[in-house]
């Protein structure tokens, strides 16, 4: 019997910010002018906040084989406007890949960034899971207390927490994320599962920054989930062997050209009160 495939909800307009130029951010994903201005290793379990400035462009790598990353994003100049995982997922799709962008929250609603790069496009498991996962969101000390009685202090959300209070943030705006290299997908039941990162030595998830932008990044405790669990009989030092650090590079683009006629969007347009109106007084 033949799959429906029903029509996505959300398709673009033609010049609308959904509507990518695809031939614009195939000359940045090729170009060879690029300067490195940072790059660092984070250690297994770790987090660290750091800024990804306009037009440059910033690549997340596996030098030491599978290791899944959580990512969140906000305006570096405006912390209220962070990364918005479900509305992106509404746009693109539950799993991002190169031409799709991550969007910011209301009242903003603009692309923070957009994907140029990703060595593992294409990849899907045989019941249709795919990478670099929207469906689901960090792991945090609150869930695994819940389910295990026992508490953590390297869940992803504690790392990113961690990561992000040198730059004035707290707790609260750590928000969902992007789950980079993690495999998942819907069982036949709609429900969540995660499968084993995919990820060799060498693979990348590259983006462009449509703005300023401060990035927050976790390497996930659980490593490359080959033995991930929850509940009283998972132990977190059982995971240890199946962690990896994640590399982080930041580059410039040299090549001025590349970016003629290209401007950081706005935010949304929208100029309503929400309905909201006030009174008219009289004298």
């Amino acid at each position: 019997m033949a799959t429906r495939n029903p029509a996505p909800a959300y398709q673009a307009t033609k010049g609308s910010l959904l509507d990518v130029d695809r031939d614009f951010y195939t000359r940045i994903a090729l170009s060879q002018s690029r300067e490195l201005i940072e790059s660092f290793e984070m250690p297994i379990r770790s987090g660290k906040a750091f800024v990804v400035p306009r037009g440059h462009v910033c690549r997340i790598s596996t030098p030491y084989g599978p290791q899944v990353g959580d990512l969140n994003l906000w305006a570096l100049n405006n912390p209220r406007e962070r990364f918005w995982a479900s509305r992106t997922r509404q746009l693109h799709r539950s799993h991002v890949t190169a031409f799709d962008r991550l969007w910011s929250c209301l009242p903003y609603l603009r692309p923070m960034c957009t994907i140029v790069g990703d060595s593992l496009a294409g990849y899907s498991d045989d019941v249709g899971g795919r990478v670099h996962d929207l469906l689901g969101t960090r792991c945090d000390p609150y869930v695994n207390q819940m389910l295990s009685g026992k508490d953590f202090d390297f869940h992803c959300h504690s790392n990113l927490t961690r990561a992000i209070l040198p730059f004035g943030l707290v707790e609260s705006d750590v928000h969902d994320v992007l789950n980079v290299f993690q495999a998942t997908g819907l069982n036949k039941d709609g429900q969540y599962y995660m499968e084993p990162c995919p990820a060799k030595v060498g693979d990348y998830f590259e983006f462009f920054a449509e703005f300023d932008l401060l990035c927050g990044l976790s390497t996930c405790p659980g490593g490359d989930l080959s033995t991930w669990g929850w509940g009283k009989d998972s132990n977190t030092d059982d995971m240890l062997d199946c962690c990896r650090p994640l590399a982080v590079e930041v580059f410039k683009l040299t090549n001025e050209s590349l970016l003629e006629g290209w401007e950081s969007p706005k935010p949304a347009a929208y100029s309503g009160i929400h309905g909201l109106k006030m009174p008219t007084f009289t004298a």
